[in-house]
């Protein structure tokens, strides 16, 4: 059963894949998968952020499955993956290596793409066999690997403890997100993007937000809270790229900018001036831009060198 409200037309209105399926994880969590484009084109990944879906890609995947074949799927309890009992970055890290197994063909490369929770997905299985075996590139959008309360800037206060008390409570609140209205859109305008964002970015993102359940978005900020991954940013050994928006608050700069200085093969930081959080669905042409990047130079050079 679908709990999308998404919006049902436009650019940020999902296609319709190929083909479904469901990945089963090691703990037996089960992830609505989908495949876009053709069968034969280079592979990309993309595991979204938190309270999301697979919806939030719809951009990247109208652009991309042009030419490639393109793989998203819904965190557990998020979209159409069901609720599960364990959640802890471990998990993400084997519901990544479970999509990668279902739908990817042994030694196959793709360029694997994480957003805020999905780039700490990505840092989560940097250590991963089948991570390891199946990214030839990784992007990492608006995310970060520890520190999140701390750094977050959605409360307009001075950094200390009442701003990461009221920063916690903000983003582990229990109750519901309600309808989508005026005034929740502003909210999470506020909150999530930037300034400039158009009226159709803040509606796409609320109907999706919104969407999440009250207990998968509590369960999960604390999991956020709690976050410490700067050990596994150094295992992400495969070539990287990080971007982030200047205006975003939930995942300052400072994250990115910590990240790229850390990974041992990042090949670029881009800083987009003026975008928030959000940035597939801010700048959904420069987000897609850099992944036909990466899948060109480091995807099709695999293929050339296996042909």
């Amino acid at each position: 059963m679908s709990r999308l409200t998404h919006v049902k037309s436009g650019p940020y209105s999902p296609p319709a894949p190929v083909r479904e399926l469901t990945a089963v994880s090691a703990d037996g969590a089960r992830l609505h998968v989908e495949v876009h484009g053709p069968e034969d084109r280079p592979a990309v990944v993309l595991a979204h952020g938190w309270t999301c879906s697979t919806a939030y890609w719809a951009a990247q995947i109208r652009d991309l499955a042009a030419d490639h074949r393109v793989i998203a799927y819904d965190q557990r309890g998020h979209g159409r993956s069901p609720a599960h009992a364990t959640c802890t970055t471990d998990a993400l890290a084997d519901d990544l290596e479970a999509v990668l197994a279902a739908t990817l063909e042994s030694g196959e490369k793709a360029v694997v793409v994480g957003h805020s929770m999905g780039g700490m997905t990505l840092i989560a299985a940097s250590g991963r066999a089948r991570l390891r075996e199946h990214a030839a590139a990784v992007l990492l959008c608006s995310t970060g690997s520890s520190r999140l309360v701390a750094e977050s800037l959605v409360v307009p206060l001075r950094a200390g403890r009442l701003r990461a008390w009221l920063t916690r409570r903000i983003l582990g609140a229990r109750a519901p997100m309600g309808p989508v209205t005026p005034i929740a859109r502003r909210i999470l305008k506020y909150a999530t993007m930037g300034p400039g964002s158009a009226p159709e970015m803040v509606e796409a993102c609320a109907r999706i937000v919104h969407a999440c359940p009250r207990r998968v978005r509590y369960t999960w900020s604390h999991v956020l809270d709690a976050l410490e991954l700067d050990h596994a940013v150094r295992e992400l050994t495969m070539p990287t790229a990080v971007i982030v928006g200047t205006a975003d608050r939930m995942t300052p700069v400072v994250h990115a900018r910590e990240l790229a200085a850390a990974l041992p093969d990042c090949v670029g930081l881009t800083e987009l001036p003026g975008i928030g959080h959000m940035t597939p669905i801010e700048a959904p042409e420069l987000v897609s831009g850099r992944i036909r990047e990466l899948a060109s130079t480091y995807v099709r050079a695999e293929l050339k060198e296996g042909a």
